[in-house]
């Protein structure tokens, strides 16, 4: 009997994990870093509503850490099953966790200065290096489309979900009153069509679909759209002497950034333009997706066959000394500036969001999803002042978003999607959004003759699924 208990990303867009028993095993869907309020994530991500210990093994759909980055801390209290991925995967947590541990250490180092001064007990940071070592031990390598017995009875197969490098939807395989069962875990659902990434593998005669709803209730603007208003945006900030800062994640957004700017830069439609990827995070992990070519789609791989190189073009700078990070803030525009994270919750961008949102003519270009509650989300909506390292900044600058440059499926890739199940789906639930994107998704798999779909609330049960 396979039961489910959704603990993370149910009705909000971060903290994926969800606890699954098969007969008297426990395993986890992912096991992701909660991020929002302060307060509330400091709770979360440190205590786990079951025992750690108890839990068999984890399968891991891909490495953003909103996915990945609490297992160190299920390692911490005592987690030493295996953990299920792809190569690639595997290869980028090795990258991320190291880095979510050294930001983590030096938050908590900042906030404990305060609490000391106060007379008040300091924090432990969530778990240290040797919880990511550990847990980058345990991980045990899955092949695209090769089934592995997790259980007895219990069958999981990978397929690539096209969102990042080495991401992957899970189908699990069991039966249920002696008859076949399929359950999938959509993980994060590629849009299709893009750049980079392969579209996402169908899997035909699915019976339980646990899906993701990050952008449920819209679609994304034309993909030819891209191009012509990065062009834009870099040809203002030349005429204006100004800067284009873009806050993006170090993994899959980036990436896909060189390439547009690659083109442009190729193709000369843009003036020459110093671009600054100020992230050594941004770095590593490009150096991954140049390590794994074959987990990209066959048009890159082409193009790096040719000899050109996607992540490279006249006029990009990685940037990885920090005293040289902090310089570019002294310096005169025009400039573009590419920084994790890509919603505004730590790092570098930080810095240059300080110093470049008062300014009217510099821009400030969103590229990805930005979860209530997070910096991003307020820049967006024009909520300032912000506060950024207890002082207030007014939003000034030109705020933009590109949503077609979003790994994640829209309304119409998560239909086409469902489509390829093959209409066998029984229980459908909506997890991965917010609360409206949820019901969004559950109108549109309800409107495809699926005769149950649930939108769980966090630590919703349901047995025998």
């Amino acid at each position: 009997m396979l039961n489910i208990v959704f603990h993370g990303a149910a009705q909000t867009t971060t903290g994926s994990m969800h606890l699954l028993e098969w007969n008297k095993q426990k395993f986890l869907l992912d096991c992701g870093l909660f991020q929002g309020h302060r307060k509330e994530a400091f709770e979360r991500n440190r205590t786990f509503p079951f025992d750690p210990k108890g839990i068999a093994a984890v399968i891991l759909s891909h490495a953003h850490i909103d996915h990945s980055g609490n297992i160190p801390t299920l390692v911490k209290h005592g987690f030493r099953g295996p953990i299920y991925t792809t190569l690639a995967t595997r290869d980028l947590c090795d990258v991320m966790l190291r880095d979510s541990q050294h930001l983590q250490e030096r938050d908590v180092e900042l906030v404990n200065r305060s609490r000391r001064r106060a007379g008040k007990v300091p924090f432990e940071v969530l778990y240290e290096i040797k919880d990511v070592v550990k847990a980058l031990s345990l991980m045990r390598v899955m092949e695209y489309g090769n089934p592995v017995e997790i259980f007895p009875g219990l069958k999981a197969t990978l397929n690539d979900a096209g969102h990042i490098l080495g991401s992957a939807t899970v189908c699990l395989d069991y039966a249920r009153g002696g008859k076949p069962r399929r359950l999938v875990f959509t993980g994060d659902l590629g849009q299709g069509g893009m750049p980079l990434m392969s579209d996402p593998v169908a899997v035909p005669k699915t019976d339980v679909l646990i899906t993701e709803s990050t952008y449920a209730d819209r679609l994304h603007p034309p993909k030819a759209n891209i191009a012509g208003r990065l062009k834009d945006y870099i040809t203002f900030i030349t005429q204006q002497k100004s800067k284009l800062v873009i806050p993006a994640f170090s993994v899959g957004r980036t990436q896909q950034l060189l390439y547009f700017l690659n083109g442009l830069v190729g193709e000369r439609r843009i003036p020459p333009v110093p671009v600054y990827v100020d992230s050594p995070l941004s770095l590593a992990a490009t150096r991954a997706y140049s390590l794994h070519v074959p987990f990209m789609n066959a048009d890159i791989q082409a193009q790096i066959q040719r000899g050109d190189d996607p992540f490279m073009f006249e006029g990009l700078r990685y940037i990885e000394d920090l005293d040289e990070s902090k310089a570019l803030n002294d310096r005169p525009g025009p400039m573009v500036i590419i920084s994790a994270s890509g919603m505004c919750e730590g790092g570098r961008i930080l810095h240059h969001l300080k110093n470049n949102l008062p300014d009217s003519k510099n821009i400030v270009l969103f590229v990805g999803f930005q979860a209530q509650n997070t910096l991003g989300r307020r820049i967006v909506e024009r909520k300032g002042p912000v506060t950024i390292f207890g002082d207030t900044y007014d939003i000034r600058a030109s705020v933009f978003t590109i949503n077609a440059l979003s790994g994640h499926a829209d309304a119409h890739g998560l239909k086409r999607f469902y489509e390829t199940l093959g209409g066998h789906v029984q229980h459908a639930f909506c997890v991965h959004g917010d609360p409206d994107y949820c019901l969004a998704n559950q109108k549109t798999l309800l409107s495809l003759g699926t005769p149950k779909v649930s939108i769980p609330s966090p630590h919703d049960r349901h047995d025998n699924i």
